[in-house]
């Protein structure tokens, strides 16, 4: 099996932010986590796998870091 590319959860103080999701993101997560138990035997929350998805995401995106870098945070102003 290729190696997984969420690794061990931080442990960090969490913001609480409500969502839907389609169906089959969710069955998507719920088969993240189930994978992610065999690799590694850490059973987890597939919910718990949204956040460092979206850094994961954010933190190799090009034109985020480039918006970020020129100053366009996307703070809700424009």
């Amino acid at each position: 099996m290729p190696k997984l590319r969420i690794g061990a959860l931080p442990d960090d103080k969490p913001v609480k932010v409500t969502t839907e999701l389609p169906a089959s993101v969710h069955r998507d997560l719920v088969a993240y986590a189930e994978a992610l138990a065999r690799e590694n035997g850490q059973r987890i929350d597939p919910a718990k796998l949204i956040a460092p998805m979206l850094a994961r995401f954010m933190a190799t995106d090009r034109g985020f870091a480039k918006a970020r870098r020129a100053g366009h945070s996307g703070g809700g102003e424009g």
